[in-house]
This record gives structure tokens, sequence and C-alpha cells, in this order.
């Protein structure tokens, strides 16, 4: 079986027909679906969803990207529901900073502040973190050596294929391995992915985004998984029963309330 470790099914791509979109994935090995908690908006569906499907779990957090709705309250409202396994996605992304010098050390500052608050919460309330890293490796390794906790630990969702972060696997980190692994020029992340230990290695999707090869283009979901694994089984020279067991026995120990799905 697989398990989706990363999937925006409360995303209004998914609306019409989400009922469709678990089921085909079930079909195809997937037994248990992760929301991250990228935005407060669509939190509520996120909870929705968790509640309707036994498989269905969620996270609560703020992507970088939302800082400004950064809301400690709304983390701590929803963090003990039954159903919430992880605090994020929280973390550091510096592709779409302002122009303007004095704005963009102001931004970084507060994206900082912000991640910094959600590693605190996620020790505070016992939960792993979903991290989003892009063009902001060194300073996110340093925050993460500085505040995470090794013994709660986190995944690094869509691995972005930079060594820098390799050491964080001897935190009780875990890499997040999605579509983008199939891609013809993911040439970078196909020759690192060997590098990462096996028992730190997730699947996910990012669905609706990051489709995998050959289906770019089209809405990304769940079922897709199946995609990665056969590419990471061919990368590391195994067949694609042994990925679905290393990475759903990884999914559960990183994820305790996944520990029960079968």
């Amino acid at each position: 079986m697989i398990i989706d470790t990363h999937c925006h099914l409360d995303n209004e791509a998914y609306l019409s027909d989400i009922d469709g979109v678990i089921r085909n994935a079930k079909e195809e090995g997937v037994k248990a679906f992760l929301i991250p908690g990228a935005d407060f908006d669509t939190l509520p569906r996120a909870i929705e969803l968790s509640e309707k499907y036994s498989e269905v779990f969620f996270a609560v957090g703020t992507h970088p990207y939302d800082i400004d709705k950064y809301d400690e309250k709304i983390i701590e409202k929803y963090v003990n529901h039954p159903k919430c396994v992880a605090i994020g996605e929280c973390g550091l992304d510096y592709y779409r900073l302002p122009d303007d010098e004095s704005e963009k050390k102001e931004n970084i500052k507060k994206q900082k502040e912000v991640f910094i608050s959600q590693i605190e919460l996620s020790k505070r309330y016992k939960k792993p973190l979903i991290i989003h890293i892009r063009e902001a490796s060194n300073d996110s390794r340093e925050i993460l050596e500085k505040y995470a906790s090794k013994d709660l630990g986190g995944v690094l969702h869509c691995f972005n294929a930079s060594p820098h972060l390799l050491p964080l696997s001897n935190m009780n980190f875990y890499f997040g391995i999605g579509g983008v692994l199939t891609f013809k020029n993911a040439k970078k992340l196909v020759e690192i992915l060997p590098q990462i230990p096996k028992e730190r290695l997730l699947i996910e999707t990012d669905a609706p985004y990051l489709t995998p090869h050959p289906f770019r283009g089209v809405r990304n979901e769940p079922y897709y998984t199946k995609y990665v694994s056969l590419k990471m089984a061919e990368i590391f020279g195994l067949n694609d029963d042994e990925i679905r067991s290393i990475t759903t026995k990884n999914a559960k120990n990183l994820f305790k309330e996944f520990s029960n799905i079968s």
C-alpha cells in the first residue's frame, strides 16, 4: 500500500468529485491521505474531509506565502483534533521575495519568525513538522538545527535535492518525494535520491500540483503516487512492492496516527 503524505484535497480543484478521487486512489492501493495546513481559509474543508473519511488526516499550519494571515490561536484551536497529525506546512520560501531590499529583509525576518513559532508549537503539542523549503536551504537548516526536536522530527516536503539538507536525516527528518522525480529535468533529484537513507523516504503528490510524467498538465491526485513509487524503485534497484512497504512503514513511524492503517 501507499500513504500520500502531502495532498491538498481541500483545494477547490476537488470540490466536484472528491469521492471519486479518493475511491480511485484506494483502488490503486493508497490507503491514507494527509492534507497539509497551508491556508487557514481551506482548513474547515480539510477538517470536514477528515471527519467524513477514516483514511483522511490533516495538519494545521501556515505556508510562507501566507505569513500575513498567521495566527497561533487558530493552530492551537485545531491541533488537538483527533485527525490532526502535524504542524505545517511551514518553512521558508525565498522564491518570490519583494524587489525592494528593505521589504525583502522584512519579509525574510517575518518568515523566520513565523517558522520558528510553528516549530515551538510542534514541540508544545508534540506533533511532527511538515516543512516547505524553496531557495532557502541554508537558513532553513540553521533554524531546524537550532529549534526543532529530534524526538518529533518531520518531513521536508517536496525535497529540493539540496545536499545541504541531507544531514537533517540525523534529526529524524524525512524526505518527501513526489512527481518531480519523474520529470525529465529532475537529474539533480535523481542523482541525490540514493544518498537519502531508505528509512527516511516518504511518497507524496502535492496534488493538485506537480503531476508525474507522463501526465503533466492534468490535475494531480493521489492515484498518481504509483508513478512516484515506480520511479523510486527503478532508481534504487528494488521492486515496486518493496518501495511501497518501505515508505508506508516510514510514514507510520513519523505520523503515529497512521499506525492502524492497513
